[in-house]
């Protein structure tokens, strides 16, 4: 980020600030074994964080069988009956609410669908009164292509090298960087440091507690500095 002045946040939700990739991974892979395409579970794995459509498309190729539309419904309702499994990271909120009360513009920027971005707010503690958002209503194709990010950036009313993005997955760094806007990678989604920094992250932590207490060396660290307005 150099000496550039930060003004936005962007945050992705799934791996970021909710537990919920292996979640997704289990869902998904559930889904396709009822739609009569297995796929190997770790190929689900270097998909989450994509766009849904392209998550498919990457997954079942043309799909000739005509099963996308199947394992998506599935999908969808195998998560939505096993959410109460999902859970925050510790720190999420409280990072959240720390950059607000700096008058730090935030944007949950999540290409969800609205049903899943509810059940992650609530997961969360967070509302739609708290903090802005963006879901899959905001763009016709998400990551990695930029929609979700520039989508977020409007939200944030923010240029883009006034922002910064902070996601779980290479598909977060390369929208970020297609939108313009440098991104901190998090661990906490299961991809290694070395995948993030090899995409353009110019960050990698562990997760929201660890950017939380990351101290003034980092970005985020130095928005938390900054005294609050209360």
């Amino acid at each position: 980020m150099g000496e550039r002045t930060t003004e936005a946040v962007l945050f992705d939700i799934d791996g970021t600030l909710v537990d919920s990739n292996y979640l997704h991974v289990d869902t998904w892979d559930r889904a396709f074994a009822g739609a009569g395409h297995p796929v190997d579970i770790w190929r689900i794995h270097r998909s989450i964080g994509m766009d849904s459509k392209k998550l498919l498309e990457t997954l079942l190729g043309e799909d000739p069988d005509g099963v996308a539309e199947s394992a998506k419904e599935l999908h969808g309702e195998y998560y939505k009956a096993d959410a109460r499994r999902l859970r925050p990271f510790a720190g999420a909120a409280d990072l959240v609410r720390s950059l607000l009360a700096r008058d730090v513009a935030v944007v949950l920027a999540t290409s969800a669908p609205e049903d899943e971005l509810e059940i992650l707010l609530e997961v969360l503690g967070l509302s739609k009164e708290e903090v802005a958002t963006t879901s899959s209503g905001d763009v016709d194709t998400a990551k990695p292509e930029p929609g979700i990010i520039e989508a977020a950036l409007a939200k944030a009313g923010a240029a883009p090298d006034r922002a910064v993005m902070i996601g779980d997955t290479v598909w977060d760094v390369i929208a970020a960087k297609r939108a313009g806007v440098a991104t901190i990678g998090v661990r906490s989604g299961g991809v290694a440091e070395e995948e993030l920094t090899g995409a353009g992250a110019i960050e990698v932590h562990d997760d929201p507690r660890a950017l939380l207490d990351g101290g003034p060396d980092t970005v985020l660290g130095r928005l938390l500095a900054l005294p609050t307005r209360r």
